[in-house]
């Protein structure tokens, strides 16, 4: 099938209303467009330099997680949720109490992302696994009541009040266990020859088509993505989220999703998505540069800390997994005194390691600021 002549699906008329209901994509797809190459070209190169970077930057783990934590904050935001990149990075307690619901769903976001990640060393990338990681996405937030974990059995639409100024029906749950196993043998399907940057775009597309969730559907569909990376070996670490992307790039992103089902235009959706990949590629790359050369010098400044660089260091490694911290939280981590926890703050204020945020007397937080804003900026 060519992208050209790709015909997306029909509205199908039902009661008051008409829902979209998409072709299958289980099957070889091509192209003629000139520009789809360049740009195929550009992620898979992008994606190549930022799994290099997995490989040569010590403890990446400790800088992945910080990945984990925006993807889950940016994407959503998307959604509509109000937590800061700061927010997300603290306890339930910091968080003032009328912002604690959209906190939780980041939170829920994290444990998601991580429990997926988790699975797939024994599970593949399957139905089964975006329903247990949405299952973990509703819990205790709203939506808890949309049947989590399960596909639905009733009608859902985006956009409007109802099915009557609906923006978009996607198709009719009686559609959805057919068209899910047919997006699920798409993944894996080895008798058709379609790059895997290809096969994600298309993915991703048809997901958020199908709409399979009654909720949740956006943040899981994004999230699909880095796993089906991961499941084929084209993405060594989970460092690479669109979210960011497509935030910045809502209106775009939206539209070119529409532009598919109303005028079968898949040309313009995989070129929108390629230059995605690429270009999110390429700003992880230069976060990992910023951080080896951050690093670098942090620990340069901490060994003029001399009898205390010891703990400084240990007291590093904690930041790169909480940047935004307490000084009784840093004690509690590193099993030292409140005194000394409090000493070796003042010691990272003093040399600009740390900033303090809250401006009060008591309950103080810091943030490793220069290794924060790599993430913010």
């Amino acid at each position: 099938m060519k992208f050209e002549n790709f015909h997306a699906g029909d509205f199908v008329k039902r009661y008051q209303y008409k829902s979209f209901e998409p072709v299958p994509v289980n099957h070889d797809w091509g192209w003629d467009d000139a520009i789809i190459n360049t740009l195929l070209e550009s992620a898979n190169r992008a994606l190549g330099e930022l799994n290099a970077f997995s490989l040569i930057v010590p403890d990446i783990d400790l800088f992945v997680r910080m990945h984990v934590i925006k993807e889950a904050q940016q994407s959503s935001r998307i959604e509509g949720t109000q937590t800061g990149m700061d927010e997300a990075l603290m306890s339930e307690e910091q968080i003032q109490p009328e912002k604690r619901d959209d906190w939780r769903e980041v939170r829920n976001y994290v444990e998601a992302i991580n429990a997926a990640i988790e699975s797939m060393q024994t599970l593949p990338l399957s139905s089964r696994l975006l329903r247990q990681t949405h299952l973990i996405l509703m819990q205790g937030v709203r939506g808890e009541h949309k049947q989590p974990g399960e596909f639905r059995i009733s009608q859902n639409w985006i956009g409007g009040s109802s099915l009557t100024d609906a923006v978009f029906i996607p198709p009719h749950p009686d559609s959805v266990p057919d068209l899910m196993g047919d997006l699920e043998q798409f993944w894996h399907n080895q008798d058709i020859y379609v790059p895997h940057l290809i096969r994600v775009a298309i993915s991703h597309y048809q997901f958020e088509t199908i709409h399979p969730f009654l909720d949740g559907n956006g943040r899981i569909g994004r999230l699909m993505i880095p796993l089906y990376l991961m499941s084929h070996g084209v993405l060594a670490k989970p460092a690479l989220y669109l979210s960011d992307f497509f935030e910045r790039n809502r209106t775009s992103y939206y539209d070119a999703l529409m532009r598919v089902r109303t005028n079968n235009d898949m040309v313009h959706w995989v070129r929108f998505f390629l230059n995605g990949l690429a270009e999110t590629a390429n700003r992880g790359q230069a976060v990992f540069q910023a951080i080896l050369k951050l690093r670098a010098r942090v620990e340069k400044d901490v060994m003029t800390l001399k009898g205390r660089a010891q703990n400084a260091n240990q007291a590093l490694e904690l930041l790169y997994r909480k940047p935004i911290i307490s000084a009784a939280d840093l004690g509690k981590e590193l099993n030292v005194s409140t005194p000394t926890a409090h000493k070796m703050v003042d010691s990272l204020v003093d040399l600009n390691i740390l900033k303090e945020i809250t401006n009060q007397q008591r309950g103080r937080l810091y943030v490793f600021n220069d290794y924060f804003n790599l993430f913010v900026n």
